[in-house]
């Protein structure tokens, strides 16, 4: 098979890229391990920066989202005995979206399908191959065959454990990680939320987020010990440590019921440097990882999805190649304020098993400063609706 770009890893930002390339005329393959019910059945994140939205407005993608997705001003951060709220717009001009990557994903499939993109599913031992020549392509199994695409260019969106970072040789490739002493233990109920926007709490037993997929699908989180299991707490464990956690005023109308879903996420700020090398991209989680705390995961791939986008439509409309040459330098640039944030939230909301009376209080009074001051504010703000691309 020969296309233009080969993109490995059918999750949101691949799709995402297939779709602006195809609307431009660009052909390009999606390569996917999994099924289309496995990608579609993954949990993840829903808020959504005005760049990520705009995004999928250009995809075509858009229309669902925009009928269905909740605009978010504002969210509020309960401490130290007290809910404050962040007013989003006021301090940023802008807002947020909460809308569902599970239907967001959906969304891109059906457009993808819509125009008979091609998108092959169980797409196994994937391998790209002669990166750093002019002619690179990619071989992977489905049963007993073995098939190639043959490119110009191959797009690693294939997640953490992909191969993509794997192939850039150790030499090459730096890598920077921080891994936290807890987890994310999150419950998805058909239940109605407790608040029309997100609260995130910090408590001394732990952190708690309130979360929302629609007025009828609420997500909830705990930080838990990275050595428990989900299956070691039962429905009921998890409301009533959730309540112990919220402050009395929303805990006495949070709405319980039967978890759809349960999961625990372990915590981590990752980042691998380059971004590029030869005719491989790296866009998302192959890349770079950060704590879901600032809600930066698929926003920061939608950065890279966006530079990407336009670097290789100039190549390809234009023969400017300069776009490609400074992709990696101007993508990790966005990442490393995204993990910044990211860092910053966690450690301003998360109680810290290691931590000392003095790390708890100079924490206390970053907490207290932040409500005392609207340069801090309006910070926050801004990095949380995300910085322009």
């Amino acid at each position: 098979m020969q296309t233009r770009v080969c993109i490995i890893g059918g999750g949101p930002s691949g799709l995402l890229l297939s779709q602006l390339l195809h609307l431009k005329g660009i052909d390009n393959v999606v390569l996917e391990r999994q099924s289309r019910e496995y990608v579609l059945g993954r949990i993840r994140a829903g808020v959504l920066e005005q760049g990520f939205t705009s995004l999928m407005r250009q995809a075509q993608c858009g229309e669902r989202m925009d009928r269905e997705g909740e605009i978010h001003d504002g969210f509020f951060i309960a401490h130290d005995g007290r809910l404050d709220r962040i007013d989003l717009h006021a301090y940023s001009g802008h807002s947020v979206m909460v809308y569902g990557q599970t239907e967001l994903t959906r969304d891109l499939y059906d457009a993808r399908e819509r125009l008979n993109g091609t998108v092959i599913h169980n797409a196994e031992d994937v391998q790209p191959q002669a990166l750093t020549s002019d002619k690179p392509f990619v071989t992977y199994r489905r049963g007993d065959e073995v098939l190639r695409v043959d490119c110009d260019f191959v797009v690693g969106a294939d997640g953490f454990h992909g191969i993509s970072r794997k192939s850039i040789p150790k030499t090459v490739l730096k890598e920077y990680e921080k891994i936290y002493p807890f987890g994310w233990l999150g419950v998805l109920s058909r239940t109605k939320p407790v608040s029309p926007e997100l609260i995130y709490a910090h408590h001394e037993r732990g952190f708690a987020l309130c979360s929302l997929r629609s007025q009828v699908l609420s997500r909830y989180y705990i930080q838990v010990p990275l050595s428990d299991k989900a299956e070691d707490w039962s429905d009921e464990a998890f409301w009533d440590e959730l309540k112990r956690r919220l402050p009395a005023e929303v805990s006495g109308r949070l709405a319980t019921g039967p978890s759809i879903e349960k999961s625990i996420a372990p915590l981590r700020s990752f980042v691998a440097e380059p971004m590029r090398y030869g005719n491989l991209f790296l866009a998302g989680d192959a890349a770079h990882i950060v704590p879901p705390t600032g809600a930066k995961g698929l926003n920061s791939a939608g950065s890279d999805i966006h530079y990407l986008y336009h670097a290789l439509l100039a190549h390809y409309q234009q023969g400017d190649s300069s776009g490609l040459d400074a992709y990696s330098e101007k993508a990790l640039a966005r990442v490393w304020k995204a993990q910044r944030f990211s860092w910053w939230m966690t450690s301003l909301l998360h109680t810290f098993p290691d931590s000392v009376a003095f790390d708890r209080r100079l924490q206390q009074t970053d907490r207290a400063y932040l409500f005392s001051s609207e340069a801090a504010q309006r910070s926050l703000a801004e990095n949380y609706v995300g910085l322009p691309y």
